[in-house]
């Protein structure tokens, strides 16, 4: 599949010549040369798991293999490979939630968030929770500003969920 550069290909561009500082990008200095290997090797590892996440969003709201592989230049087949769901490792202190949909999750969440569970991630129609000596809330926003904003409130990432961000908080009460 091929992919006009734009708007997007442009605020990547300018995110990874940026810095992490807001240095412009010094095309005389060669460490600068090797910066931007870095930031573009870390821009598509995030590329990648967004990628990956808004697949599994289009799969938990009913479109088929067939489609996301339309979309992507993939064969159905090549899709459902490469994103396809991995087994999670057994932990007595680690679960799976689920299934559940954007309708009833913030309740099942909310029921499990009093029993000491919280998110660490979300796949579809699931979401990986682990269990810990304290009562948590849980709240679902659209992925819209930076996480450090919610940290302010004493929110946390629970996990990313594109185009999710699932925050919790401990409440530091025991659980019911």
């Amino acid at each position: 599949m091929t992919v006009e550069a734009g708007p997007l290909a442009d605020a990547i561009g300018k995110a990874i010549l940026a810095g992490e500082a807001g240095q412009p990008f010094d095309p005389t200095d060669p460490a600068d040369h090797l910066a931007i290997v870095a930031r573009a090797a870390e821009a598509d590892v995030v590329v990648r798991d967004l990628l990956r996440q808004s697949v599994v969003a289009a799969r938990a709201h009913g479109h088929s293999w067939a489609a996301i592989g339309e979309v992507l230049g993939l064969t159905r087949q090549a899709v459902q490979q490469r994103f396809g769901a991995a087994p999670l490792e057994a932990d007595p202190e680690t679960r799976t939630l689920g299934p559940v949909t954007a309708f009833d999750e913030m309740r099942e969440l909310e029921l499990a968030g009093r029993q000491g569970w919280h998110t660490v991630g979300a796949g579809m129609l699931t979401h990986t929770m682990v269990r810990t000596d304290t009562q948590w809330e849980h709240r679902r926003v659209v992925w819209r500003r930076a996480a450090a904003s919610y940290e302010r409130d004493g929110w946390q990432i629970g996990c990313r969920a594109f185009p999710w961000l699932y925050l919790v908080r401990d409440l530091g009460l025991p659980p019911e």
